[in-house]
C-alpha cells in the first residue's frame, strides 16, 4: 500500500475520493456543462506517486487541488494535491457516455504534498500552482461549488469514509499538459499564509 505524511506520520488511504467540476471557470476552459449534482470519481490506493510523469501512454494534464485527508469521518489535515489525466482519453470516454478511471486512476495519478493540521477556518484556504516560477492555477473555497463541508456530507451519503482516505476537491481554471523537465511547486494557503508546500520535476 502506497502513503502519505499526515501530520508526521505515514498514513495509507484506502481510497481518494475526488469532487469534478467544482469551480465555474474551470468547467467553462473545459467546455463542460455545469452539472446538476456535485460529480464524483474515485481513485484507488495504487494512483499514489511521488513521481510527477509526463507521460503514461499519452501525455498527462496536471489539475492542482486543495486535498483533506479524514479522521473520525471529519476532515483532519490539509495539503496540496496533484490529480493527473489523460485528456484526450477521458474526451472520448465522455463522449461515449463512459466512465472516466481509464484516464483518471491510473498507477501514478496523484500526487501529495504533506498534510498539516486544519487551519480554524476553511473560508480562507487558497491553492497556488507554479510551473517554472509562474503562476498556472489559483483558486480556492470561495470559487467552489461544493464548499468542504459539503462534499463531507454529500460523500457520507452513499460511501464509508476510513481514517486517511483522501478527498480531492476539484480544480480551478488553468490546467494543462505536463512537459518533462518542467518544475512544479504547489502551495496551500490560510489567508494568504502558506501552510504547506511541495515542488515536483516532471519526468
Amino acid at each position: 500500500m502506497q502513503h502519505i505524511n499526515v501530520c508526521g506520520e505515514a498514513v495509507s488511504p484506502s481510497k481518494i475520493l475526488c469532487v469534478g467540476r467544482n469551480y465555474v471557470a474551470h468547467i467553462q476552459e473545459l467546455g463542460n456543462e455545469i452539472p446538476e449534482d456535485m460529480v464524483v470519481f474515485f481513485k484507488p490506493n495504487s494512483a499514489l506517486t511521488t513521481t510527477l510523469n509526463s507521460i503514461h501512454k499519452e501525455a498527462l494534464h496536471y489539475e492542482g487541488e486543495i486535498a483533506f485527508v479524514v479522521k473520525d469521518s471529519r476532515l483532519a489535515a490539509v495539503g496540496f494535491g496533484l490529480d493527473l489525466t489523460k485528456r484526450e482519453l477521458q474526451s472520448g470516454l465522455k463522449t461515449k457516455g463512459l466512465p472516466w478511471e481509464r484516464a483518471k486512476a491510473f498507477n501514478g495519478a496523484a500526487l501529495f504534498s504533506d498534510f498539516v493540521s486544519l487551519p480554524e477556518s476553511l473560508d480562507d484556504l487558497t491553492l497556488e500552482l507554479r510551473v517554472d516560477g509562474d503562476v498556472r492555477q489559483a483558486g480556492g473555497v470561495q470559487l467552489m461549488m461544493y464548499k468542504p463541508d459539503v462534499i463531507l456530507r454529500e460523500l457520507k451519503l452513499f460511501t464509508t469514509l476510513e481514517d486517511g482516505d483522501i478527498i480531492m476537491t476539484g480544480t480551478p481554471a488553468g490546467v494543462g499538459a505536463v512537459l518533462s523537465g518542467e518544475i512544479f511547486e504547489g502551495q496551500i494557503l490560510s489567508a494568504g499564509k502558506s501552510l504547506v508546500s511541495a515542488s515536483w520535476t516532471a519526468e
